[in-house]
């Protein structure tokens, strides 16, 4: 790829939304299954690639959770194939049917769903991305323009080069995957202002990129937000759940967007369960940010402030906070939440359904980690990303999301009056 302006590529990728748009079913999941092999065959190459990346990340020291969303091992480009097959395997949701009615004229009125057409996505250090967006993009039958930023360039050249391969050698358009990634910002300004070539355009990353492409863009633009993720011990939490929920969704992969920040606990519960939890956390080398409260309960406290209330961590801290009551954490939530996801732990009944109905988050869950909001653990397979808008789609988004609709109108020779 040696054009010279990212405007050349973004004209191709929009000639090659037509195409895709063509596609059959079949079509496109013979394509993607053309692209997990290439992944799998090509797994060597890969890990190279992001060895580089890894290691010229460490020298610039871009931190710990960063690099854990860098780094491509054997496993995790295992999954990336996995992950293209699922995809490959979902309902195609072009021409699925979402409404209709016959009109009183006897015109028949249908709603199908279509191809949004070119698909843009600015990212960050995410090399998974590249790929996952570009097997919903296409299965959806989309074309799809990739910024991934200067953390993964290697790894994203070779991903790249791979899947437009395979492409190639399965006789659809390569063209319907582009990066310009190798245009650095001018790639990036190309997509914010690509009207008539970028129809959706999704930032994944830090909270100042997504609010850069937010404000910046002149395309339309789903917004995927930061995860300042709350769970609430109410004060009937039993002791495992409490222990093992916030644990797994602390530090199963401390780095992501749905682990949870902040833990919340009703003060009739917390001498019991604070020291519980706690320490379960301390164990696997987790930093507690506590309120006067919590550091009168453990040990080796980290004093919390207001910074660290409204702070994603993205690494191996938490805070904890001890509150009067549910309204107390519901109050607390609707201050610092960033809309993504938020747990409570309870065997109230009524507390549960309240905390369900009121918050007002992309998902809100009852006696679970929020480590499941994703869009494989949702059937989705692969995702584009959590959007924390409200407009066009909200939560993980899969295939339906990454398309739009159209109607269709069929008549037999009648005109308005």
């Amino acid at each position: 790829m040696t054009d010279q302006t990212p405007q050349v590529r973004l004209e191709r990728a929009k000639e090659a939304s037509r195409a895709t748009a063509a596609l059959t079913s079949d079509d496109k999941a013979r394509a993607l299954e053309a692209i997990a092999s290439a992944l799998e065959a090509n797994a060597e190459t890969i890990i190279a690639a992001n060895a580089r990346d890894i290691e010229r990340g460490q020298a610039d020291g871009i931190g710990d959770s960063l690099i854990d969303r860098l780094r491509l091992d054997e496993k995790r480009v295992s999954a990336l194939a996995a992950a293209v097959r699922e995809v490959a395997a979902l309902p195609d949701p072009v021409g699925r049917v979402v409404g209709g009615h016959r009109m009183p004229n006897g015109v028949a009125l249908e709603q199908v769903r279509v191809p949004f057409g070119v698909v843009g996505a600015i990212y960050e250090a995410r090399p998974n991305v590249t790929v996952d967006i570009a097997a919903l993009a296409l299965r959806s039958g989309n074309a799809a323009v990739l910024r991934g930023g200067s953390a993964a360039r290697d790894s994203n050249t070779v991903l790249v080069e791979v899947m437009r391969d395979a492409l190639s050698e399965a006789g659809i358009t390569p063209e319907a995957i582009q990066t310009v990634d190798d245009f650095g910002r001018e790639g990036a300004k190309a997509l914010m202002h690509g009207r008539g070539f970028i129809d959706v355009l999704v930032p994944r990353g830090s909270a100042g990129l997504i609010e850069t492409v937010v404000t910046e863009s002149t395309v339309p633009v789903i917004e995927t937000g930061a995860g300042n993720v709350h769970i609430v011990l109410d004060e009937s939490a039993p002791d495992d759940w409490a222990r093992d929920i916030v644990v797994n969704a602390k530090v199963q992969r401390p780095s992501v967007c749905n682990a949870v920040e902040t833990v919340l606990v009703h003060r009739q519960a917390a001498p019991r369960l604070v020291p519980l939890v706690a320490s379960a956390l301390q164990s696997e080398g987790v930093a507690i940010h506590g309120d006067d409260i919590v550091a009168g309960l453990v040990s080796n406290v980290i004093p919390a402030t207001e910074e660290d209330w409204a702070t994603e961590y993205l690494s191996l801290d938490i805070a904890i906070k001890v509150v009067d009551t549910l309204d107390d954490a519901l109050e607390h939530i609707r201050r610092y939440s960033t809309g993504h996801t938020e747990s409570i732990v309870t065997t109230d009944s009524r507390n549960a359904e309240r905390f369900l109905a009121e918050v007002d988050s992309a998902v809100v869950m009852a006696n679970t980690s929020t480590r499941f909001t994703d869009g494989g653990e949702f059937g989705f397979g692969a995702e584009v990303g959590i959007s924390t808008q409200k407009l066009h789609t909200r939560g993980p988004m899969g295939l339906a999301e990454l398309t739009s609709t159209k109607w269709l109108a069929r008549g037999a020779g009648q005109t308005r009056g």
